[in-house]
């Protein structure tokens, strides 16, 4: 892709994204994710209806008059987008792949987090650690954010959750907000998900194609596996060739589910054919 090209695409992410994210989750993202307490900010005279337990008794004493103490919310978060970029992203039979959607969710999630002037960072991952952007403010480094996200190329296609969250466990001391971007088609994360639950806090995104869910009987065709690069023929005429593979993929889906829920970590699913926006929207009510 030229640099042209690119700019082009950054671009019409960033005009889509950021008004959904200012218009939108400007202030969901901000009521769902608090700060770190409050902090002191002034001293001013009582006004009628101020919390009595706010006054501050050293400076009324001084003056002879009410006096309250003003704190205000301690912002400073820092919000990790965690990417998956193996090769199964690159699949999609709706409008666009798997990985095109998961790039538009992390663009507005990154723009909600520059809204309320928290830090944005980013890991790219496959089964190793494909790329870290430590944690900025401002739009220039969120704008270098979805340029990797449209362009960069992994070397591997293989897909570890696991090995991805013990790498931010190293890497992200403080607690941060945490949100995993992948197909979730992986397995043995659980364990390592519950440990970094315990520190940060953390939201499964699964991003999916509705035609993953089940094999269409289309009789024998040639199918492609993105992670292995192993290309077989399957007779999809063979109902136990479909039943297992929807066991298969079923099984794949209740894991996630329940390994987000016992960890206690959020959890969205969504298709590339539905509306991410009003997924989004509808867990952040939920969680607030």
């Amino acid at each position: 892709m030229d640099t042209k090209e690119l700019l082009k695409k950054v671009r019409k992410i960033e005009i889509k994204t950021r008004r959904v994210s200012d218009h939108v989750f400007g202030g969901e993202y901000h009521s769902t994710f608090k700060g770190r307490g409050m902090t002191f900010s002034e001293v001013r005279q009582y006004q009628f209806g101020d919390d009595v337990r706010a006054i501050d008794w050293n400076v009324t004493a001084r003056y002879n008059e009410p006096y309250i103490k003003v704190f205000e919310e301690e912002r400073e978060l820092t919000l990790m987008l965690m990417v998956d970029v193996s090769g199964s992203q690159l699949f999609g039979t709706e409008n666009q792949f798997k990985k095109e959607t998961l790039t538009e969710i992390a663009a507005t999630l990154a723009f909600s987090a520059t809204q309320n002037n928290d830090k944005v960072g980013l890991i790219l991952f496959t089964d190793e650690i494909e790329l870290f952007i430590p944690p900025k403010k401002g739009r220039s480094h969120v704008l270098r954010i979805i340029r990797e996200l449209i362009e960069f190329s992994p070397k591997s296609n293989k897909t570890n959750v696991s090995q991805a969250l013990k790498y931010l466990s190293n890497v992200q001391k403080k607690k941060a907000i945490v949100f995993v971007l992948s197909d979730f088609i992986a397995d043995d994360y659980l364990q390592t998900l519950k440990i970094v639950s315990g520190r940060h806090d953390v939201t499964g995104i699964r991003v999916f194609d509705k035609s993953e869910i089940e094999i269409p009987n289309l009789g024998i065709v040639q199918m492609h596996d993105q992670e292995t690069g192993q290309v077989r023929l399957v007779n999809t005429s063979s109902k136990t060739i479909r039943k297992n593979y929807a066991k298969y993929y079923a099984e794949k889906v209740s894991y996630y589910e329940q390994g987000f829920s016992k960890s206690g970590s959020g959890a969205v699913s969504c298709g590339t054919n539905e509306n991410y926006v009003k997924k989004l929207l509808g867990y952040f009510k939920r969680r607030n």
